[in-house]
C-alpha cells in the first residue's frame, strides 16, 4: 500500500525524523510517501500556528491526488485539518491524536498524555473531547519542551520528558502514556523501556491503523459531510486548491 504521510509543520528535518519512524514499523509493503506544506510554521505550538497547518494539509492532500495514496497519515498531534483532509479524499486519513487515544484505550482503562509546550495543552483537551475519551484521558501534562528541539533529543530531553510521564502516572493513576507530539516518536521504545507501561506514539499507531483500514477494503464515507467539497471559486495563493 501507498502511505501519503504529512508533517503540517514546515521543518525538513522533523518530517525526515517522522518518515523514519513511520518506516520502522510499516510493513515489507507499505512504501511511506513523507511529505510537508510549502508554506506555513517551522512548528506547531498554538492556535494561530494550528490555522495555516490546517490548510498545508489540505495542499497536500489536493496535490498528492495525481499519487492516488491508499491512506493519509497527518503526523502532528492537534491533527490539524483532519475532517477538511476527509472531505478531500476518499483515502482513510488518519491524525495521530485520534490513532493514539483509540489505542492507548485498548491497552489501559485510563491514559495520560505528556507533551510539549504546556500552552498547547487545551489543543488535545479539544480533541479528547471532540473523540469522546473523556472517560479514558485522565490528564495532559505539558514539558515546555519546543517542539523543533526534538529533532535533536538527547538524554537531558529524554529525562524531561520521562520524568513528566512518571508524575503523569502517579497524579493520573493512569497505565499507560501517550506521547503528544509526532516529534517525540524515536523515543518510545526507550520510554516503554524505562516506565514499564505501554507508551503510544501516534505515527506508530496510525501507521499500523492505516494498514488494517487499508486491508478490510474501507474508505473514507462520502456520504454526508465528508462528501466530496463542492465546485467553487478559490482566489490567491488558494486557487489551485479549489474543486
Amino acid at each position: 500500500m501507498k502511505l501519503l504521510l504529512i508533517n503540517p509543520n514546515s521543518s525538513a528535518g522533523m518530517t525526515a525524523g517522522i518518515a523514519d519512524a513511520a518506516r520502522a514499523v510499516a510493513a515489507a509493503g507499505t512504501e511511506v510517501i513523507a511529505t510537508q506544506p510549502g508554506f506555513g510554521p517551522a512548528s506547531i505550538e498554538g492556535h494561530y500556528d494550528e490555522v495555516f497547518a490546517a490548510a498545508g494539509v489540505a495542499e497536500q492532500v489536493r496535490q498528492a491526488a495525481p499519487l492516488a495514496p491508499d491512506a493519509v497519515l497527518i503526523a502532528c498531534f492537534g491533527d490539524p485539518g483532519l475532517d477538511a483532509a476527509r472531505e478531500a479524499t476518499d483515502a482513510p486519513v488518519l491524525g495521530t491524536a485520534e490513532a493514539a487515544f483509540h489505542v492507548a484505550s485498548m491497552l489501559a482503562t485510563g491514559f495520560s498524555v505528556v507533551t510539549t509546550m504546556t500552552r498547547t495543552c487545551v489543543i488535545a483537551e479539544h480533541l479528547v473531547l471532540k473523540y469522546g475519551f473523556e472517560r479514558r484521558c485522565r490528564g495532559i501534562h505539558g514539558t515546555d519542551i519546543p517542539v523543533l528541539a526534538l529533532e535533536e533529543a538527547g538524554d537531558t530531553l529524554l529525562a524531561q520528558i520521562e520524568a513528566s510521564a512518571r508524575t503523569a502516572l502517579a497524579q493520573d493513576h493512569s497505565g499507560a502514556i501517550v506521547l503528544g507530539c509526532a516529534g517525540m516518536a524515536g523515543l518510545c521504545g526507550t520510554l516503554q523501556q524505562r516506565l514499564g507501561v505501554p507508551v503510544i506514539d501516534g505515527v506508530a499507531a496510525a501507521v499500523k491503523l492505516a494498514e488494517a483500514l487499508v486491508g478490510l477494503g474501507l474508505r473514507t464515507s462520502k456520504h454526508g459531510d465528508y462528501a466530496t467539497p463542492l465546485p467553487k471559486l478559490y482566489r490567491g495563493w488558494a486557487g489551485p486548491l479549489g474543486w
